[in-house]
């Protein structure tokens, strides 16, 4: 006789988990040399744990003098980093339940609900900043989302049976945020995601691409946060906002039956389809990214040269603090764990006043600016 199969929530929980340890494994083994990522199990008071995975070389100076600056180059390859994995539940109060409303219009939530809304929540979240400017930073996040019913009463009964689940979803992506363009390193970046979209549906990498270039985006600059990747939220069986719907795409079903062409396949459809995308695009993060730190690491820099990725990186936080929409949702929610919502951030950064670096096309720091705030078709 056959096992029941899992809930999906514990089938997350198992690959998150999995993943997670694949992915520090892989940065560990960059710098053999360098001191591991220190690993953080905690709980939830509310409900829930998880485990953070962080690194950081242990700061003798704070002087960013020049010939400090020169030094870097035979430290970690890794300046800070985290790979960090929750698995929640709980309640959202009524100001995390109206944020979640106006992140999730295409979902049917339901209306603010005295005392809270009934989550689960699993996901992967990590961020990449290696020391040396040619090496880009990257970011990935993997999630899934469960709203539950407010009591049991309805289902099969008892304290300890499994809530209905009224709404669930996955979402998440992964981006690169060069200091410097380094046109090979995009396209392999790009590549890696697309093809590992392809089995899915033609239409997953151009319409999560697009939305990654409109997502990371701050508009008091007028320039996107890197050279993009994926984004996508609200992927569930439902119609989504930006895919097209199966309906839009069956048209020419009858050619099956008299020996013709299938209709193209767009989309997942069904969750299980779905749960195999996340899988695949997970686990393109390290043959994504990894390569390219291996190679760009060895690379001599200058003062200059760091001077303009701390500038940069600059502007990463400004996006995290002021419009990421995860970071902040994760501050609204109950009990929540700062120290690792916060984990995104780079351990230096640096904001000047009236920074002319950039403005000139003809240099390294015009090339970039040049492809950030136009956004290019890599493939």
């Amino acid at each position: 006789m056959s096992s029941a199969p899992q809930p999906m929530r514990q089938r997350v929980e198992d690959y998150i988990r999995k993943l997670q340890d694949e992915i520090v494994l892989s940065l560990e083994n960059i710098d053999p040399n360098a001191p591991k990522f220190k690993r953080d199990s905690w709980l939830r008071p509310q409900g829930g744990s998880g485990q953070s995975c962080v690194f950081a070389m242990p700061s003798t100076t704070t002087d960013d003098s020049d010939s400090n600056i020169a030094s870097h180059r035979h430290e970690s390859v890794l300046e800070k980093a985290g790979v960090n994995i929750s698995i929640v539940h709980g309640t959202l109060p009524p100001p995390a339940i109206k944020q979640m409303r106006a992140d999730h219009s295409s979902l049917p939530l339901p209306e603010d609900v005295p005392g809270g809304l009934p989550f689960f929540a699993a996901g992967i979240s990590l961020v990449i900043h290696p020391r040396n400017p040619n090496a880009p930073t990257a970011h990935a996040n993997y999630r899934y989302f469960e709203i539950t019913e407010t009591n049991n009463s309805s289902s099969s009964g008892g304290s300890g049976s499994t809530p209905k689940v009224l709404a669930w979803w996955f979402g998440g992506g992964a981006d690169l945020t060069p200091s410097y363009l380094i046109e090979e390193d995009a396209v392999h970046f790009h590549k890696t995601l697309k093809d590992a979209c392809a089995p899915f549906g033609s239409q997953l990498y151009p319409t999560f691409k697009k939305w990654c270039d409109e997502y990371f985006y701050l508009p008091h600059r007028g320039e996107t946060r890197g050279v993009g990747g994926l984004f996508f939220d609200d992927l569930s069986e439902l119609a989504h906002v930006r895919l097209p719907s199966p309906a839009s795409y069956t048209s020419d079903i009858g050619s099956i039956d008299k020996g013709g062409p299938a209709a193209e396949k767009l989309r997942p459809e069904t969750q299980e389809e779905i749960f195999e995308f996340i899988q695949s695009v997970g686990n393109a993060f390290v043959p994504s990214y990894v390569p390219i730190v291996q190679k760009r690491t060895t690379m001599s820099y200058t003062p200059h040269q760091r001077r303009w990725q701390l500038i940069r990186r600059g502007r990463y936080v400004e996006f995290n603090l002021v419009y990421d929409r995860g970071t902040k949702f994760g501050l609204m929610t109950p009990g929540a764990r700062v120290e690792s919502i916060l984990m995104s951030l780079p351990e230096t950064a640096r904001w000047e006043y009236m920074c002319e670096l950039g403005e000139d096309q003809d240099t390294e720091e015009g090339r970039l600016m040049g492809v950030l705030k136009n956004p290019r078709d890599w493939l």
